[in-house]
C-alpha cells in the first residue's frame, strides 16, 4: 500500500465542502482540517503509483475550493502501537 499526506490549500468560504468532497473520493481514506500553513491534511491509499496521479492530480485537486496541494509520500510508517506489538513479541 503506497500512503500519500496531501496538503491542501482550500477556498476559505468552501472549506468543508472541499473536505467532504475529498473524503468522498475513492482512494481517499481521511481528511483532516487544521490550522496552521494549511486547510486540510489528506490522506490517500493506493496500491500502485499510477493510481496517485489519477486520485491527486485527476480528482482532487481538479475539486471546488481546491486551491493549491502539496504531496508528501510515505516511506514507512510508525505508530505506538506498531512499536509495542513488536516488542511483544514471544513474551507470552
Amino acid at each position: 500500500m503506497i500512503t500519500a499526506i496531501v496538503l491542501v490549500h482550500a477556498a476559505v468560504d468552501r472549506i468543508p465542502e472541499t473536505a467532504q468532497a475529498i473524503a468522498d473520493l475513492d482512494g481517499v481514506s481521511e481528511v483532516y482540517s487544521c490550522a496552521g500553513d494549511v486547510d486540510l491534511v489528506a490522506i490517500v491509499k493506493v496500491r500502485e503509483h499510477e493510481q496517485l496521479a489519477e486520485v491527486i492530480a485527476g480528482r482532487l485537486s481538479k475539486i471546488e475550493g481546491v486551491v493549491a496541494t502539496d504531496t508528501h509520500i510515505a516511506f514507512r510508517s510508525y505508530s505506538r502501537a506498531d512499536t509495542d506489538a513488536a516488542f511483544s513479541m514471544g513474551l507470552d
